[in-house]
């Protein structure tokens, strides 16, 4: 067993040197602190705890610096992105209104990460709310109800429709289960999403913002914004399931947002995970302030963006780390979804 884990640690090695090799080469013309960039991201995946991938664009430009940027990874609860889109999109068709309240059924309890899962059976709840909650607290039981909502077959067309190629939720959130391979997504699939909110251009203008408003509320902040100055606009979602660290998001750099997402897995230790995430996210920062001095200097063209920011959410200087995410709370007496009767109606795939 230690034989077999030695190899594959030598084999994610080697294929990592391999891939920053090529990256460093193919983004070697890339101009002034970008280059720089890519030559940092690349130095630190050497050095990564786990697997990794990484995307980075700066949406003034559309230039990028990315690591194995297309490996399929565990998304943990960045899958929860998807199902948001999928619901603003049957919100832009009229199928339902913010207010549309849904029934907690027992089949959508989750109490791996979540209050929800504790509510009685036959509460119900608006869309907004459990928008609300699936973001900003990520809770799984909210997010069962959003996808029985709208149908997991429907968020995958969705997300194939808008060109996502590693992006698949095969399953409701089922901490107990093989929710590894259930939920998955790339750091390049994840960044196309960013993109396009960011650039209010997903599903519609309206949905884009109020996808953004929601994410700047975030509760979980310690992974990209922990090291970012005090103040800073992130929409974000992270992602956490046993030794995988994954956030995603936007970043407001003055007027000029860049859409970023890491995503490690395999991870020594969540610690190092921590770390590894919250590095990149100070480089990746760091490095594309000096590039948009640098285009100014350079008098190099960029696409401006709407001057109406989101509001600064207030991420506190020492956030709590959201390390049970996934850890199943089972209370005394209640029954895991694996073991609820038959009888129970199971969601609509």
């Amino acid at each position: 067993m230690a034989a077999m884990q030695l190899l594959r640690r030598i084999l994610v090695a080697v294929a990592l040197l391999s891939f920053g090799a090529l990256t460093a080469r193919a983004d070697a013309a890339a101009p002034g602190p970008l280059g720089v960039l890519q030559t940092r991201l690349s130095a630190m995946s050497l050095h990564a705890p786990g697997s990794v991938g990484i995307m980075i664009e700066d949406l003034a430009t559309g230039l990028t610096s990315s690591v194995n940027a297309n490996a399929q990874m565990p998304a943990a609860s960045t899958i929860k992105i998807p199902v948001m889109v999928e619901v603003f999109k049957r919100l832009a068709h009229g199928d339902f209104d913010l207010n549309r309240k849904v029934t907690l059924q027992q089949s959508d309890r989750d109490w791996g990460w979540g209050d929800l899962a504790h509510a009685r059976r036959g509460s119900r709840y608006t869309v907004s709310k459990l928008l609300t909650l699936m973001i900003t607290e990520s809770d799984n039981t909210a997010t069962n109800m959003l996808i029985r909502l709208v149908g997991r077959r429907a968020i995958n067309n969705e997300m194939a429709e808008l060109g996502l190629t590693q992006t698949r939720l095969h399953d409701y959130i089922r901490s107990e289960g093989p929710i590894h391979y259930a939920l998955r997504s790339s750091a390049n699939d994840m960044v196309k999403l960013m993109t396009a909110m960011a650039r209010f251009q997903l599903i519609d203008e309206w949905s884009s913002r109020e996808m953004i408003s929601i994410m700047t509320e975030q509760h979980h902040n310690g992974l990209i914004p922990q090291p970012l100055p005090r103040g800073t606009t992130i929409a974000h979602k992270t992602g956490e399931l046993h030794d995988t660290l994954n956030d995603v998001g936007i970043v407001y750099l003055s007027n000029e947002p860049y859409a970023i997402a890491v995503m490690a897995t395999n991870l020594s230790t969540l610690d190092a995970g921590y770390r590894f995430i919250q590095g990149v996210s100070k480089v990746a920062y760091s490095e594309l302030a000096r590039f948009g001095a640098w285009r100014e200097a350079n008098d190099e063209a960029a696409t401006p963006f709407d001057a109406a920011l989101p509001a600064t959410n207030e991420a506190s200087p020492n956030p709590e780390r959201d390390l049970q995410m996934w850890t199943p709370a089972v209370p005394a007496g209640a029954l895991p979804v694996s073991s609820l009767p038959q009888a129970v109606a199971q969601p609509p795939a």
